[in-house]
């Protein structure tokens, strides 16, 4: 206890006095610490640190960064249109929602940057705040486990009628593996590690695997391949032995019956390429596993067919093309988070189980291109572009690791279209995409 007291008692002191030194960094510590919560927190403290910059914190002069301008141009494309979307409502709604596109780089414009320490200090605390979550979601699951006996405790997210999962369906599995992965990657890079750090970052790597999301975990194994083989300092002396610790941990993780099994759908799924497989069990009698064949050739479907994951985004896929055919929507787009009822007549011509049709496109590539047309599109891949060339150029495995997975993410997911989606890839990528602290950095 007196440990904890010590270790919480010097942190708060070392936060003061950075604050001291920058009257935002506590502000955007909290948007950071808070991302895990409620829309309304968030919210609170992201006004707060935008407040903290008008009042506080303002340079002298604004400098010019195409890597923050870009998020604001992209911003005012989505404002733009209103003016030809097929859906008023929606993208007036969406706009309140992606509003920190605009807002948070324009504070990074125009308030005194972070310095590299500062940077690595917001990172320390945000990757201890994740592991306290990670904890508490734990601890929630033993308990949970405790009183029912149901291992859907321990794994990825509830539904809304059945909320039984290791997170909230709220939160989304997915996206709490990304926040979760930066974390664990901070304690990864550092070069010397205490035993806190270690056992932080075991935490944090259990409960990454435990969330079971397919396409982060192999991700996520694919980053951390890379700092044992290129960038850690034993990786020229021990690569063997790297690879062969590597190997087993992963195959002891995996050999989990519910995440092998998540594998396992889609594996079993997909390789069937002109039939698709049906189950008979006590969970799902009679559901017919859809395979990417089918997802992308079937002229109907049924209410028994069940999309797997890369199943669906095939047939999501083919959506976007059929729309791309029969709509001027090249140039321009549909309009911001207009596409929902193109979807829903699309469920209904294909005769998809009713709910299928109100899912977003799962693609945030394919997503800006039907919405905003080519350049809402072009926008999206100038900003990773630059996002992945400067973090390879300043040689920062954090920035590496947050720049892949929101490459790989954006394949899977329409991030950006959900509140805390945008939040969370904005605040990283200006906290990183500062361009001018490194290049005084390299100086001193």
């Amino acid at each position: 206890m007196k440990n904890i007291d010590s270790f919480l008692a010097n942190a708060w002191q070392e936060i003061l006095e950075e604050q001291k030194l920058n009257k935002s960094f506590l502000p955007f510590l909290l948007i950071l610490i808070t991302l895990p919560t409620i829309m309304a927190i968030n919210n609170i403290s992201t006004a707060v640190f935008i407040l903290s910059v008008l009042f506080f914190n303002r340079k002298n002069k604004m400098e010019t960064k195409v890597s923050l301008i870009l998020p604001i141009v992209l911003y005012v494309w989505m404002a733009a249109s209103y003016f030809w979307t097929v859906d008023v409502s929606r993208t007036v709604a969406a706009l309140s929602k992606e509003i920190t596109l605009f807002l948070i780089p324009v504070a990074f414009l125009i308030m005194n940057p972070f310095t590299k320490n500062q940077i690595l200090k917001l990172l320390k605390y945000y990757g201890y705040a994740m592991v306290f979550y990670a904890v508490f979601f734990l601890t929630r699951a033993v308990i949970r486990y405790l009183i029912s006996g149901d291992q859907r405790a321990f794994f990825y997210h509830g539904e809304y009628e059945d909320d039984f999962g290791l997170v909230p369906k709220l939160l989304n599995a997915i996206h709490v593996s990304v926040y979760m992965a930066v974390a664990f990657f901070y304690f990864l890079s550092k070069e010397i590690k205490s035993k806190l750090e270690v056992l932080c970052a075991s935490i944090l790597f259990v409960f990454i695997f435990l969330l079971s999301s397919k396409n982060i975990i192999v991700v996520f194994l694919f980053l951390i391949g890379i700092h044992f083989f290129y960038f850690s300092k034993s990786s020229n002396k021990m690569r063997l032995r790297n690879l062969a610790i590597f190997i087993l941990v992963v195959g002891s993780i995996l050999s989990f019956s519910k995440i092998k099994n998540r594998f396992l759908v889609e594996f079993q799924s997909n390789t069937n390429t002109s039939i698709s497989h049906s189950v008979f069990n006590e969970a799902d009698e009679g559901v017919n596993y859809v395979s990417i064949y089918e997802a992308w050739n079937n002229e109907k479907f049924t209410h028994g067919d069940y999309f797997p994951g890369t199943a669906f985004r095939v047939y999501q896929f083919r959506m976007f093309v059929e729309i791309f055919n029969e709509e001027p929507v090249f140039w321009k787009g549909l309009g911001l988070n207009a596409s929902l009822n193109k979807l829903l007549e699309k469920e209904k011509k294909y005769n998809l189980y009713p709910g299928y049709g109100n899912f977003n496109f799962h693609n945030q590539y394919v997503q800006n291109f039907a919405e905003l047309g080519f350049f809402g599109f072009l926008f999206l891949v100038v900003i990773l572009f630059l996002n992945i060339k400067n973090a390879i150029k300043h040689k920062d495995f954090i920035h590496i690791s947050f720049a892949i997975l929101m490459i790989s993410l954006f394949l899977t997911e329409s991030f950006l279209w959900r509140q805390t989606g945008v939040l969370y890839f904005i605040i990283f990528y200006c906290l990183f995409n500062n361009n001018n602290e490194y290049k005084k950095l390299k100086t001193k």
